[in-house]
């Protein structure tokens, strides 16, 4: 299985809707994999590349509903689309609420289903990027001493130099080589670009390390 390219999963418990499925799909140049168990699923390790699912509601052993749980509590980001013979509002709301693409009523028309992984996929890139640009982020900050996160802290706050200096209980021009410090290591330009970094990061202010 080539590792960089986007995989379309399928689960579901009756085999021939299975093979079905992924018929349609590799017809539709989808690289695919099928199992027949959520559970055999989550024992797989995440595809490295951008994902979707597309998951039965109603199985045996473990349903769609407390896999798209599952998948949640691991802070696992496939991103699902759920299928049923037996749909309702209520549990489509509930699926829906919880972060799926779509809910598709069996039997769904082939184009309706091509679409629905064409967004998931879309997400899950979109996903992948943020999470790229989160840890490039944070890998940035852990170069900053705490004193230097201290001033970025006041920085992105909006303080001038002088102020920092007096929160800080330091000299103007001390603050002056910490703030060029972090700039540098933080490769940023500007305190905008400084408050985009904290703001991609995902850290809150105050910044604590």
């Amino acid at each position: 299985m080539n590792l960089t390219k986007p995989v379309v999963f399928v689960i579901d418990d009756d085999a021939s809707i299975r093979k079905s499925i992924q018929r349609l799909l590799t017809a539709a140049d989808y690289q695919t994999e099928a199992f027949e168990s959520a559970s055999a699923f989550l024992a797989r390790s995440p595809h490295p590349a951008p994902t979707c699912v597309i998951v039965d509601v109603q199985m045996p052993g473990l349903n769609g509903l407390d896999f798209q749980q599952a998948l949640i509590q691991r802070r696992r980001e496939e991103q699902l689309i759920f299928i049923s013979g037996n749909a309702n509002i209520p549990m489509c709301v509930q699926v829906m609420k919880a972060g799926a693409v779509d809910f598709l009523p069996k039997p769904f028309k082939s184009r309706n289903l091509i679409a629905c992984i064409e967004r998931a996929l879309d997400r899950s890139r979109e996903h992948r990027q943020r999470a790229a640009e989160r840890n490039e982020a944070r890998a940035l900050l852990d170069l900053l001493t705490p004193r230097e996160l201290e001033v970025l802290q006041l920085v992105v706050q909006g303080l001038l130099n002088k102020q920092i200096g007096a929160e800080l209980g330091m000299a103007e021009q001390t603050v002056k080589v910490h703030r060029g410090r972090v700039t540098q290591k933080l490769r940023a330009a500007s305190a905008v670009e400084l408050s985009q970094i904290v703001q991609r990061a995902g850290v809150s202010v105050p910044l604590k390390h």
